[in-house]
């Protein structure tokens, strides 16, 4: 009896230095964490020689700084999630990142994902070096409640409907019409300026991408701008304005992505029934009849070169999308719309759609939402433009066209 168990335990012990481990970070978020944490499990319980050992981006000034210090320190994992366009840009020139349209069943998993028209837009020289996870996106929140009781039975369309609110409802240093600017980091510029561009010119590029060259100092460009300054010239909007601004009454406008959704539903369920969500604001010439597009934040999922078990590491990922079942669990766990052209045409996500009519109007918008300039210098790019455009306009030292000039120049000698 003795030999048999000692037998057992030499192969238990055997089989599990048997098992081949890939390290998986995802995204530092509660409802996306929850969803891996599920599918991980569920994959180990199906492949009993694979363990995968998940964990979150480790914590640093942003995923971007932790990925390449991993990269740094020779500690990078088999796969990542939450790499954004610009930064698989510089991945790839650093050589870092798996060419995934070259492993086996790349095409039959984008044909089934119904991805076909949405990986282009992550093509790097024709090749695919990411696999979108999700597209989300960016859309106005409105409290309704409160524009009922000025006399608003719609929420505002253009730059002039917000002047005319602003007249009504401002008091300053009290409450405000609407959040202009996200914030000072460099991703804040993706959620104000860049979003509102975007639905002022008809999703057209910020920048150019054959020549290098920014190209916002356009007429777009330029009464965005003006719309920023004519906001904080009159007080209209703050700097500062404190915590929950929108749930609080504090301001009745803010652009917000679809992750919004489940953190009001748990911390202001009351609030989130008086919200009506629209397309960014446009300016006054805008025609009725067009779409109004924004700007898509969308992460996608990468194997880095330096795997050891990239035929592994693709299986799993080959698991996980291929079937639509996952992503519909997706949706349900995180509200963001998954990377898929069919989420308004496929019965599977139909109930869902009708419970979340907040979700719908996010899924609405997939196919006008416009993905950020695929360039290695993102950050020093919206760093400056945070230094040269927002900033000098939020604080009055210069003024629309100038501060777009300014940073037009000091961008380009960035990116040639």
């Amino acid at each position: 009896m003795k030999k048999l168990l000692v037998f057992l335990f030499v192969i238990m012990f055997v089989f599990s230095f048997a098992k081949t481990k890939i390290v998986f970070w995802t995204a530092p978020n509660p409802n996306q964490e929850a969803y891996w944490k599920k599918l991980v499990a569920e994959y180990e319980q199906q492949h009993p020689d694979i363990d995968i050992e998940w964990t979150t981006i480790p914590a640093a000034g942003s995923s971007e700084e932790a990925i390449l210090s991993a990269i740094a320190s020779g500690r990078t994992p088999d796969i990542c999630t939450n790499i954004f366009s610009g930064f698989a840009a510089q991945l790839i020139e650093l050589d870092q990142l798996v060419e995934l349209n070259k492993l086996p069943g790349f095409n039959d998993l984008i044909a089934a994902r119904k991805m076909d028209s949405i990986i282009k837009g992550w093509n790097f020289m024709g090749k695919s070096y990411v696999l979108p996870i999700y597209s989300n996106p960016i859309l106005m929140w409105w409290r309704k409640d409160i524009l009922e009781k000025y006399g608003w039975k719609k929420p505002p369309r253009t730059y002039s409907d917000v002047y005319e609110l602003s007249k009504q409802f401002v008091v300053p240093k009290e409450k405000y019409t609407m959040r202009v600017v996200a914030g000072r980091n460099w991703w804040d510029r993706w959620f104000d300026y860049i979003t509102y561009y975007y639905a002022a010119s008809e999703g057209k590029p910020y920048i150019d991408l054959k020549k290098y060259r920014a190209i916002y100092n356009n007429d777009a460009g330029i009464k965005v701008a003006k719309f920023f300054e004519t906001m904080f010239k009159n007080g209209w909007t703050a700097v500062d304005l404190g915590n929950a601004p929108l749930y609080n009454g504090v301001i009745l406008g803010s652009l917000k992505g679809p992750w919004e959704i489940p953190y009001a539903e748990k911390q202001f369920p009351k609030v989130l029934k008086n919200i009506e969500i629209t397309p960014p604001i446009v300016p006054d010439n805008y025609p009725e009849n067009k779409p109004i597009y924004t700007f898509a934040d969308t992460k996608g999922l990468v194997i880095f070169k330096t795997s050891k078990h990239q035929k592994e590491a693709w299986d799993f990922v080959k698991w996980v999308f291929s079937n639509p079942e996952n992503d519909k669990l997706w949706l349900e766990m995180t509200k963001m719309p998954p990377a898929r052209s069919d989420l308004l045409t496929n019965d599977l996500f139909k109930e869902f759609f009708k419970n979340n009519p907040l979700a719908a109007q996010y899924a609405k918008y997939v196919g006008y939402a416009v993905p950020p300039a695929l360039i290695s210098k993102t950050v020093d790019v919206q760093d400056e433009m945070t230094v040269s455009l927002i900033e000098p306009i939020m604080y009055g030292k210069a003024d629309a066209e100038t501060a777009v000039k300014n940073s037009i120049k000091k961008i380009n000698r960035i990116i040639w």
